[in-house]
């Protein structure tokens, strides 16, 4: 569904330049459930907005759906983002319009693209837990239940792929909880593919997938140990009481790009007294790959 190779965003003021991203390299394959996680100016954003269509890399090429969205002109932008993207933004009310129902927010993408479909606008309202309150207005409506509605006019046009900025960001942890059974619900049954960023590691127990991204760059991800997996898909409202540490649900494994370069988990880095800059010496023992400190040869020691 989605391949990024070698992603570079340069942002620019009068004064100076942020590179945002620095060769991000992602494939995500059709019908996965993905959380990508990292911190405040790390670059998750700018990843989904140029997914979107809303921003333009200064390098590398973007590929989604079979479209290299790079090429598109205006039109074919518009297009993309119409009939291939769903966006959900943090704040729902970038995602409503006040004075209309939830069903006749649902209805308004369709309108837009000249596909109105009533039916459907009621089946994902169901489907979002929320065929009660499909004639309330926005101010009749809690945060939870606004997200919701917010989710449903991301898929009213049934797009391929599904964008989530923050998701949950705003509301509390049940609700939280119940957003994400949503996304699963419509990863399941639909088979949309979803993209979920989030600064919540705790997010993780809900999807199959973990990418993290460092300085501009995906150093990690995170994935379901398979005795963890089995449970959950037998078993969801229950796994999280048999494993309840996060570690022993999910396995990280360190990225290496083209070029050969890793970037060692912060964690790690820290235990082991591993500065920035360091110089490290790598070696093969025994079919594993081990990195020292550096130590200055002295004669007659093997460092």
């Amino acid at each position: 569904m989605i391949h990024c190779e070698n992603l570079v965003k340069i942002y620019k003021t009068a004064d100076t330049e942020v590179l945002a991203l620095q060769g991000l390299d992602l494939d995500v394959p059709r019908g996965q459930l993905v959380a990508t996680i990292g911190n405040s100016g790390s670059g998750k954003s700018t990843l989904l907005n140029i997914l979107g269509g809303l921003d333009v890399p200064s390098a590398g090429k973007v590929t989604v759906n079979d479209t290299d969205i790079l090429r598109l002109d205006r039109r074919g932008l518009i297009e993309y983002r119409r009939n291939t993207i769903g966006f959900v933004w943090q704040n729902s009310a970038r995602n409503l319009v006040p004075y209309l129902t939830a069903l006749e927010n649902v209805e308004l993408p369709m309108l837009i693209a000249k596909n109105r479909r009533r039916s459907w606008a009621k089946e994902i309202l169901d489907m979002v837990g929320l065929s009660d309150r499909a004639k309330s207005r926005l101010d009749q409506l809690s945060g939870g239940e606004q997200q919701r509605v917010a989710i449903a006019i991301a898929l009213a046009n049934n797009p391929p792929l599904l964008l989530a900025d923050e998701p949950t960001g705003a509301v509390d942890t049940f609700t939280t909880d119940a957003i994400m059974d949503v996304f699963r619900r419509f990863n399941r049954v639909l088979g949309v593919t979803i993209i979920i960023v989030t600064h919540d590691r705790q997010l993780s127990r809900a999807v199959d997938r973990v990418v993290a991204i460092r300085d501009g760059k995906t150093s990690s991800e995170f994935l379901r140990r398979q005795a963890y997996r089995e449970v959950y898909e037998h078993d969801a409202e229950h796994a999280d009481e048999l494993f309840p540490d996060s570690e022993e649900t999910h396995e990280e494994f360190v990225l290496v790009d083209k070029v050969g370069r890793l970037q060692l988990p912060n964690d790690e880095m820290e235990k082991l007294g591993i500065k920035p800059n360091s110089k490290l010496r790598v070696r093969e023992e025994n079919g594993h790959l081990v990195i020292l400190p550096a130590v200055a040869d002295k004669p007659g020691r093997d460092p």
